[in-house]
């Protein structure tokens, strides 16, 4: 395949760099998903005659960076026709190079490995709630949507509407508005088992031989002309954060 040097994708990174920093990475998690543990997978066979573009995958999120990883090898295994397994290794030679995933800023800023990961196809958004580890209240930054509307608009994108690798938190009605106004195809991701094998950040293992999954779901049909509300709770019921997925103990605890 040839490839212009000077091609860049639309955020402006060069694709021959993100071409090598995808194999660097994908060969590591590769190693880590199919090695280190055991990776199951189910339902990638939706991801089948997705289109191009106007695709965006809403996640439950237990680590900033190896559940994204993950969602990589899914994507370019379907690539090649591969469903339901990540170790099939040929595909960090030719990968799907119009992913996004949308994270923190300060995530994205907070060291070498982070900033390298930010060129693969981070959208960084500064939160509305948090930074630096206090309680804030701030305006939604209007460049920050846009650029989460251009990577919908560009190739299929990841986001966590929660916000945070803590289970059962209230999505942000944010990712309910961006639904709304760009009305994108909606896949529901479930993971699990990434929060015991991974440190927080997800670049270090944890522990060996745990087994993970990951879980898509059929695209949502969504009613478009309903209050972010609505969507949103059809969307935490998707990704199994809903009060009905409660464990028992954060049920009882919720009651008294």
């Amino acid at each position: 395949m040839n490839l212009n040097p000077f091609e860049k994708d639309d955020f402006g990174n060069n694709l021959i760099i993100k071409r090598i920093i995808v194999f660097i990475v994908g060969l590591i998690a590769w190693y880590r998903f199919n090695i280190a543990n055991t990776t199951k997978v189910e339902g990638s066979r939706t991801l089948k005659g997705l289109p191009k573009n106007g695709v965006l995958f809403v996640s439950n999120h237990q680590t900033y960076f190896a559940d994204v990883a993950c969602m990589y090898l899914v994507f370019n295994c379907v690539k090649f026709k591969i469903f339901d397994r990540i170790d099939f290794i040929w595909h960090l030679f030719s990968p799907k190079l119009n992913i996004y995933f949308v994270a923190a800023t300060e995530t994205m800023k907070s060291g070498l490995l982070p900033k390298i990961f930010a060129y693969v196809g981070s959208v960084s958004i500064k939160r509305t709630w948090r930074a630096a580890g206090q309680n804030v209240d701030r305006g939604v930054d209007t460049k920050d949507l846009d650029n989460i509307k251009k990577a919908i608009n560009s190739g299929w994108t990841i986001t966590f509407p929660q916000g945070t690798t803590k289970p059962f938190v209230r999505g942000r009605r944010g990712t309910a508005h961006l639904i709304k106004e760009t009305k994108p195809i909606v896949i529901p991701v479930v993971v699990d088992g990434f929060r015991r094998a991974f440190d927080k950040k997800g670049m270090f293992l944890k522990s060996k031989n745990s087994e993970l999954s990951i879980k898509f779901k059929d695209p949502l049909d969504i009613n478009y002309d309903d209050t972010p509300q609505k969507i949103l709770e059809q969307i935490m019921d998707s990704i199994e954060q809903s009060d009905e997925y409660f464990p028992d103990v954060l049920q009882e605890s919720k009651a008294q």
